[in-house]
Protein backbone atom coordinates (compact mmCIF):
# COMPACT_ATOMS: atom_id res chain seq x y z
CA UNK A 1 0.00 0.00 0.00
CA UNK A 2 1.15 3.54 -0.94
CA UNK A 3 1.14 6.14 1.52
CA UNK A 4 -0.28 9.60 0.43
CA UNK A 5 0.07 12.75 2.28
CA UNK A 6 -2.32 15.66 0.75
CA UNK A 7 -1.31 19.11 1.15
CA UNK A 8 -4.61 21.48 1.09
CA UNK A 9 -5.42 25.35 1.43
CA UNK A 10 -9.54 25.97 0.98
CA UNK A 11 -12.80 23.22 1.07
CA UNK A 12 -11.09 20.23 -0.53
CA UNK A 13 -12.91 19.18 -3.23
CA UNK A 14 -9.78 17.64 -5.24
CA UNK A 15 -9.25 15.58 -1.58
CA UNK A 16 -12.78 14.09 -1.43
CA UNK A 17 -12.32 13.30 -5.30
CA UNK A 18 -9.16 12.01 -4.22
CA UNK A 19 -10.71 9.95 -1.02
CA UNK A 20 -13.49 8.76 -3.74
CA UNK A 21 -11.18 7.03 -6.33
CA UNK A 22 -8.89 5.11 -3.45
CA UNK A 23 -12.39 3.77 -2.41
CA UNK A 24 -13.60 3.02 -5.79
CA UNK A 25 -10.07 1.55 -7.31
CA UNK A 26 -9.12 4.39 -9.62
CA UNK A 27 -6.56 5.04 -7.79
CA UNK A 28 -4.98 1.65 -6.64
CA UNK A 29 -2.83 0.35 -4.31
CA UNK A 30 -2.93 3.84 -2.07
CA UNK A 31 -4.22 5.22 1.16
CA UNK A 32 -3.92 9.23 2.71
CA UNK A 33 -1.90 8.92 5.77
CA UNK A 34 -2.03 12.74 6.20
CA UNK A 35 -3.54 15.95 4.99
CA UNK A 36 -1.72 18.94 6.46
CA UNK A 37 -3.54 22.36 5.58
CA UNK A 38 -1.98 26.01 5.68
CA UNK A 39 -4.34 27.27 7.06
CA UNK A 40 -8.50 26.88 8.91
CA UNK A 41 -10.37 25.55 5.76
CA UNK A 42 -13.20 23.17 5.03
CA UNK A 43 -10.55 20.27 3.58
CA UNK A 44 -9.56 19.72 7.52
CA UNK A 45 -13.05 18.75 7.92
CA UNK A 46 -13.49 16.88 4.68
CA UNK A 47 -10.27 14.59 5.82
CA UNK A 48 -11.80 14.12 9.36
CA UNK A 49 -14.90 13.11 8.11
CA UNK A 50 -12.98 9.71 6.47
CA UNK A 51 -11.05 9.55 9.91
CA UNK A 52 -7.75 10.36 8.38
CA UNK A 53 -5.37 12.50 10.68
CA UNK A 54 -5.35 15.85 9.71
CA UNK A 55 -2.37 18.91 10.64
CA UNK A 56 -2.57 22.27 10.54
CA UNK A 57 0.71 24.29 9.86
CA UNK A 58 0.14 27.53 9.37
CA UNK A 59 2.09 29.82 7.16
CA UNK A 60 5.49 32.04 8.52
CA UNK A 61 8.71 32.21 9.05
CA UNK A 62 8.91 27.89 10.44
CA UNK A 63 6.68 27.09 7.68
CA UNK A 64 8.68 24.54 5.69
CA UNK A 65 10.52 23.62 8.84
CA UNK A 66 7.15 22.42 10.27
CA UNK A 67 5.72 20.96 6.84
CA UNK A 68 8.73 18.58 6.76
CA UNK A 69 9.03 17.72 10.31
CA UNK A 70 5.43 16.85 9.78
CA UNK A 71 5.28 14.55 6.73
CA UNK A 72 6.12 10.87 7.77
CA UNK A 73 9.55 9.31 6.17
CA UNK A 74 7.15 6.34 5.20
CA UNK A 75 5.11 8.75 2.59
CA UNK A 76 5.64 7.61 -1.10
CA UNK A 77 3.41 10.72 -2.79
CA UNK A 78 2.65 14.25 -1.70
CA UNK A 79 -0.26 15.55 -3.26
CA UNK A 80 -0.54 19.11 -3.84
CA UNK A 81 -4.53 19.74 -3.87
CA UNK A 82 -5.06 23.17 -3.99
CA UNK A 83 -1.94 24.19 -2.06
CA UNK A 84 -1.11 27.59 -1.95
CA UNK A 85 1.71 27.92 -0.13
CA UNK A 86 5.24 28.11 -2.21
CA UNK A 87 7.89 25.76 -1.04
CA UNK A 88 11.51 26.11 0.14
CA UNK A 89 13.56 24.74 -3.22
CA UNK A 90 15.15 22.59 -0.24
CA UNK A 91 11.73 21.08 0.91
CA UNK A 92 11.14 20.56 -3.20
CA UNK A 93 14.60 18.99 -3.79
CA UNK A 94 13.95 16.65 -1.04
CA UNK A 95 11.21 15.03 -1.95
CA UNK A 96 11.98 15.13 -6.06
CA UNK A 97 10.01 13.07 -7.86
CA UNK A 98 7.68 12.50 -5.19
CA UNK A 99 5.81 15.46 -5.24
CA UNK A 100 3.09 16.31 -7.66
CA UNK A 101 1.17 19.34 -8.23
CA UNK A 102 -2.57 20.30 -10.41
CA UNK A 103 -2.69 24.06 -11.92
CA UNK A 104 -5.89 24.88 -13.50
CA UNK A 105 -4.02 25.62 -17.30
CA UNK A 106 -2.25 24.06 -19.63
CA UNK A 107 1.54 24.78 -18.28
CA UNK A 108 3.46 26.15 -19.52
CA UNK A 109 1.51 28.67 -20.42
CA UNK A 110 0.09 30.49 -17.13
CA UNK A 111 2.07 29.04 -14.56
CA UNK A 112 4.15 30.59 -12.07
CA UNK A 113 4.41 33.38 -8.96
CA UNK A 114 0.95 34.62 -8.81
CA UNK A 115 -0.95 32.56 -11.03
CA UNK A 116 -3.45 30.32 -9.50
CA UNK A 117 -7.46 30.63 -9.03
CA UNK A 118 -8.94 33.32 -11.23
CA UNK A 119 -5.68 34.69 -11.83
CA UNK A 120 -5.11 32.12 -14.01
CA UNK A 121 -9.12 32.79 -15.54
CA UNK A 122 -8.61 35.79 -16.44
CA UNK A 123 -5.25 35.91 -18.03
CA UNK A 124 -6.35 33.19 -20.63
CA UNK A 125 -9.37 34.80 -21.34
CA UNK A 126 -7.06 38.51 -21.32
CA UNK A 127 -4.86 36.29 -23.78
CA UNK A 128 -7.42 35.02 -26.28
CA UNK A 129 -6.71 31.58 -25.59
CA UNK A 130 -9.08 29.06 -28.08
CA UNK A 131 -7.98 26.10 -25.40
CA UNK A 132 -7.53 25.87 -22.10
CA UNK A 133 -7.08 22.90 -19.33
CA UNK A 134 -5.69 21.59 -16.36
CA UNK A 135 -1.89 19.99 -15.74
CA UNK A 136 -0.53 17.30 -13.40
CA UNK A 137 2.77 18.01 -12.63
CA UNK A 138 6.26 17.26 -10.50
CA UNK A 139 7.06 20.07 -8.19
CA UNK A 140 10.50 21.40 -8.47
CA UNK A 141 12.10 24.67 -6.80
CA UNK A 142 10.78 26.69 -10.05
CA UNK A 143 6.93 27.60 -9.41
CA UNK A 144 4.76 25.26 -12.30
CA UNK A 145 8.12 24.25 -13.65
CA UNK A 146 8.38 20.35 -13.18
CA UNK A 147 7.66 18.01 -15.92
CA UNK A 148 3.98 17.56 -16.80
CA UNK A 149 2.43 14.31 -15.92
CA UNK A 150 -0.89 14.54 -17.64
CA UNK A 151 -3.16 17.48 -19.20
CA UNK A 152 -6.75 17.48 -19.60
CA UNK A 153 -8.02 20.30 -22.28
CA UNK A 154 -11.58 22.08 -23.09
CA UNK A 155 -12.14 24.61 -25.57
CA UNK A 156 -12.40 28.75 -24.51
CA UNK A 157 -15.92 29.47 -25.57
CA UNK A 158 -16.52 33.61 -26.31
CA UNK A 159 -19.19 33.58 -23.67
CA UNK A 160 -16.49 32.14 -21.39
CA UNK A 161 -15.87 34.19 -18.33
CA UNK A 162 -13.56 33.50 -14.89
CA UNK A 163 -16.38 31.66 -13.18
CA UNK A 164 -17.36 29.48 -16.07
CA UNK A 165 -13.52 28.38 -16.64
CA UNK A 166 -13.08 27.58 -13.32
CA UNK A 167 -16.05 25.31 -13.58
CA UNK A 168 -14.68 23.64 -16.72
CA UNK A 169 -11.24 23.64 -14.81
CA UNK A 170 -12.20 22.18 -11.81
CA UNK A 171 -14.15 19.18 -14.06
CA UNK A 172 -11.32 18.57 -15.89
CA UNK A 173 -9.33 18.12 -12.45
CA UNK A 174 -11.72 15.80 -11.36
CA UNK A 175 -10.67 13.42 -14.55
CA UNK A 176 -6.80 13.92 -14.67
CA UNK A 177 -5.39 14.14 -11.05
CA UNK A 178 -6.33 10.77 -9.82
CA UNK A 179 -4.97 9.01 -13.36
CA UNK A 180 -2.12 10.99 -12.63
CA UNK A 181 -1.72 9.61 -9.25
CA UNK A 182 -2.28 6.46 -10.22
CA UNK A 183 0.10 6.84 -12.87
CA UNK A 184 3.04 7.89 -10.47
CA UNK A 185 2.26 5.76 -8.01
CA UNK A 186 1.55 2.32 -10.42
CA UNK A 187 4.07 3.28 -12.60
CA UNK A 188 6.19 0.31 -12.15
CA UNK A 189 3.21 -1.93 -12.00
Amino acid sequence: MKNLVILISASGTNLQRIIDCIDNGEIRNAKVNLVIADRECFGLERAEKHNIPTQLIKRGKDFSENLEKAIPENTDLIVLAGFLSILKPEFCQKWEGKIINIHPALLPKFGGKGMWGHHVHNAVIEAGEKESGATVHFVTSGIDEGEIILQGRFDVDENDTAETLAQKVNQTEYDIFPKAIDLVLNKQN
